[in-house]
């Protein structure tokens, strides 16, 4: 057995509570992000895919339908806006609900899990808005210069 086995060995062990007999394990993953192979990145990717901070940030607001989505969100095509949501459903950030009536309703909403992405993208939000006119500045400087 290498270190590292021994060492995961160890941690499921400690996860179980210690207990040899114990039917119960706990998964015990040591994500690397820098690691091309490490599954965090796909959930990085994910997360800061060019859409799903703004539906997160849309759906912060309540429980939306999918037209509201499209028009709040602005300029995403009707097919990468349901492939954006079809992800998050499949990562647990939304839940898909379909009301009876005609036409059926659908809304999306944030579960817990996508809740808990509003704090990191206010943030960067707010850096964005702090520091956009200083990068658009340095941009145009570095054009100019390139040209």
């Amino acid at each position: 057995m290498s270190r590292d086995e021994g060492l995961l060995a160890e941690r499921r062990e400690t996860a179980r509570g210690g207990a040899a007999d114990s039917n119960v394990e706990t998964a015990v993953f040591d994500f690397d992000i820098l690691s091309p192979a490490c599954p965090s990145r796909t959930v990085l990717r994910h997360v800061v895919d060019r859409w799903t901070p703004l539906v997160v940030t849309v759906l912060a607001d309540g429980p939306s339908r999918f037209g509201e989505l499209r028009s709040r969100v602005g300029g995403v095509t009707p097919k990468v806006l349901t492939q954006t949501l079809r992800s998050m459903e499949r990562d647990g950030l939304v839940t898909r609900t379909q009301l009876p009536g005609v036409p059926p309703r659908v809304d999306y909403e944030l579960t817990d899990l996508g809740r808990s992405l509003q704090g990191p993208i206010g943030a960067l939000r707010t850096w964005i808005h702090d520091n956009s006119a200083q990068i658009l500045a340095h941009r145009e400087s570095y054009d100019a210069v390139g040209s």
